[in-house]
């Protein structure tokens, strides 16, 4: 490496090692493409690190404790069932190390080399890494893919620090709270809500706007409000958190709830009001990349920006925060810089949230369908009747279908209940490949399973109900 004032020459650098970046890296290198990733944390960024992996993870361990303390309804009855959380907590950790060793691996069998330090774009062609130890090296690039990820959002008089956490802290605590207060019912928190719920915490969610999940359909939204509820959560909406105050064991939250300010004690309390791109103070302006007023970089179908080798993925570009929404974008920018014609051009982004019923959407809804001007009739399965959900006594929730009148090919699907995460892949290939409700119908599903519900659901658009 040459240091000083002499500039290194690289090839394709990718600014961040998250879902999006390291699967950018590693498609680049597959193309043939020599590439350098500069990441000033972890590899396998936010999502793999302290994000979707370790949440899950965490929520998994708490379907366990309460698969351990037993299922009346099954004759199945537990005595002294007990939670070792630091064990849970080191067994998380073992998952997320896993996982990032192979992607160090990968990087290291793709031959890409990763520079540790925080990027400053110089200008569009030149960056300067800072590392841990003030280090500083300049670097020249070819081509750039920006894809920093993103932060939480701190709100005012609510600092993360003590017993005031990000989604971060939440994953870490050292022991189950008996109170836990979660500012904001998005994913995130509904999530940490409803892992800690199960493993024995009484949660208390404020959430400013009227309804938790407000991404997700009302009638899904019920389905998992109610299981909270049933399970040690308070839920205030249209409520508005002012201000926290905490001593060495416990956090106090002041709320106006109901038009009355309430203070609300608890062991934690976690803030999880939606997140930023990493955008700032960047030097994006020295490259003369463009951002809207959100800090989010302006990109084409591509992911290409206003300067033509200079790409930007995931978090720092408009749409939904997803791993698997960057990782898309990364394969595609990735093939842009070698030529390709391909871009983002999906029909169905699927989304889900792991609460204790989990909820999956993808596709377009029954009112984003009509919107747009599609003449749509929709469908719906009850879990109620399906035998495998019976047989887990897994009843809650529905499979719903949107699909247009005249071709009734299916435009968007909607999941709350047992398994949605996983049955809702099917639908996102069938949006994407044009599939009609008979094709569904007529494709064999295996009896018994949660997946029939999805043939029922068709069954019931073409007016063939045969299992209600």
């Amino acid at each position: 490496m040459v240091v000083g004032d002499f500039a290194e020459d690289l090839e394709t650098v990718v600014i961040g090692a998250g879902p999006g970046g390291y699967v950018a890296a590693i498609h680049a290198a597959e193309l043939g493409q020599k590439v350098t990733v500069i990441e000033r944390e972890f590899i396998g960024g936010v999502c793999l690190n302290v994000g979707c992996i370790p949440s899950k993870a965490l929520i998994e361990a708490a379907h366990h404790y309460q698969n351990a303390l037993g299922t009346a309804d099954m004759g199945i009855t537990t005595k002294d069932a007990q939670i070792d959380f630091g064990k849970t907590q080191e067994w998380k950790n073992s998952v997320v190390n896993k996982l990032t060793s192979g992607v160090s691996g990968l990087f290291k069998k793709h031959h890409i080399d990763v520079l540790w330090g925080e990027a400053f774009l110089k200008d569009d062609h030149s960056l300067r890494v800072i590392g841990k130890d003030d280090s500083a090296q300049t670097y020249n690039f070819k081509n750039l893919i920006v894809a920093s990820g993103s932060h939480p959002i701190e709100i005012p008089n609510f600092k993360f620090e003590g017993r005031v956490v990000d989604s971060t802290g939440a994953l870490a605590l050292k022991e189950v709270p008996k109170e836990l207060i979660v500012i904001g019912g998005g994913y995130i928190g509904s999530e940490l809500a409803s892992a800690y719920a199960d493993l024995g915490s009484h949660v208390t969610i404020i959430e400013g706007m009227d309804s938790i999940l407000a991404n997700y359909e009302s009638d899904m939204v019920k389905v998992v409000q109610k299981n909270m509820t049933d399970h040690n959560v308070d839920i205030y909406t249209s409520a508005m958190a002012q201000k926290a105050e905490q001593d060495d064991n416990s956090v106090t939250v002041t709320a106006k709830i109901n038009g009355e300010t309430k203070e609300i004690k608890a062991d934690y309390c976690i803030v999880s009001v939606g997140r930023k791109p990493n955008t700032a103070e960047m030097g994006l302006e020295q490259a003369k990349v463009e951002t809207d007023d959100r800090g989010l970089i302006k990109v084409d179908n591509q992911g290409r920006t206003n300067v033509s080798h200079i790409f930007a993925i995931g978090d720092v570009v408009a749409g939904a925060a997803l791993a698997h929404k960057a990782s898309y974008e990364g394969k595609v920018a990735a093939e842009a810089i070698s030529g390709k014609s391909s871009v983002v051009d999906y029909r169905a982004m699927p989304a889900v949230c792991y609460t204790a019923e989990q909820i999956a959407t993808t596709g377009l809804t029954l009112a984003e369908a009509k919107d747009q001007g599609l003449d749509v009739k929709k469908a719906q399965f009850p879990f109620a009747a399906n035998g495998r959900a019976i047989s887990m006594n897994a009843t809650k929730g529905f499979i719903r279908l949107v699909f247009t009148k005249d071709d009734e090919q299916i435009v968007g699907a909607q999941i709350v209940g047992a398994n949605a995460a996983d049955l809702i892949t099917e639908l996102t290939l069938a949006i994407e490949s044009g599939a009609t409700l008979d094709d569904v119908a007529l494709t064999i599903h295996p009896h018994p399973s949660l997946a029939e519900g999805v043939m029922d659901a068709a069954d019931v658009g073409l007016g063939f109900p045969t299992n209600i």
